[in-house]
């Protein structure tokens, strides 16, 4: 089976980028420009939430970092808590972006805090309006569904936006086995993309699937054996 978006609405106009995590730390790629030109906008909107209990300031300042020399605009939506994805001027602030990140961090907190709020409505109809979507290590784990679980790389409920898609970060560099775990557990119809550091699964709005940055996107399926891209399409994954 493959991945479908899990919503009744039309089909999405906008970008989703689901990235591996460590983008921040190296040299910037070709990614970080590939998102911007896709936006049509400078302005980056970075959603911390993930990192609350973690500096979350940090993360948007690693943002601004990421992306100096460029011409975007970094700014925070400072979404800590339930409380934070109700706010009628965070939820306004979300709707109306155009390139929004979510960061790395606690997968369990970020789906406690954005799953059935006002943000995260905010956020989905951002994306179906053409906004491009990035969510980094834990938060690319969480927009899907299923989601690996950390506690162990058996599966949980993400949010969704994409269903029979599960995401594993910092492939190649986690402990040997939770991968293992999370592909042996993978639930029946669904798909695992292992995805390296400073890379990227990215779907467009026109539905094609892509590798993008230093690594590579591997995919798992109980069909077929494991198939890696590097910098490429990903036909397996096509709408």
């Amino acid at each position: 089976m493959k991945p479908t978006t899990a919503t009744s609405r039309a089909k999405s106009l906008g970008t989703l980028a689901l990235l591996g995590g460590g983008e921040c730390k190296d040299a910037r790629n070709t990614l970080d420009e590939t998102l911007l030109a896709s936006s049509g906008s400078n302005d980056v909107l970075v959603i911390p939430t993930a990192a609350a209990y973690e500096h979350p300031d940090r993360a948007v300042e690693r943002a601004t970092a990421w992306l100096a020399g460029t011409s975007a605009r970094v700014s925070g939506l400072p979404v800590l808590n339930r409380r934070d994805a109700e706010s009628d001027a965070n939820v306004c602030a979300a709707r109306d972006a155009r390139l929004i990140y979510i960061s790395d961090g606690s997968p369990l907190h970020l789906r406690s805090v954005l799953k059935g709020s006002a943000l995260w409505e905010a956020l989905v109809a951002a994306y179906h309006d053409g906004a491009v979507l990035a969510a980094s290590g834990a938060g690319a784990t969480v927009v899907c569904d299923p989601m690996v679980d950390p506690r162990g790389g058996a599966y949980t409920v993400g949010l969704g936006i994409v269903s029979n898609l599960a995401v594993f970060p910092y492939h190649g560099t986690t402990a040997a086995h939770l991968l293992e775990r999370s592909i042996e557990l993978l639930p029946t119809g669904a798909v695992l993309a292992g995805i390296d550091e400073q890379t990227a699964l990215v779907r467009s709005s026109s539905g094609e699937w892509r590798a993008v940055g230093d690594g590579a996107v591997t995919l798992y399926s109980e069909l077929r054996d494991p198939q890696r891209y590097r910098s490429e399409v990903v036909p397996t994954l096509a709408s």
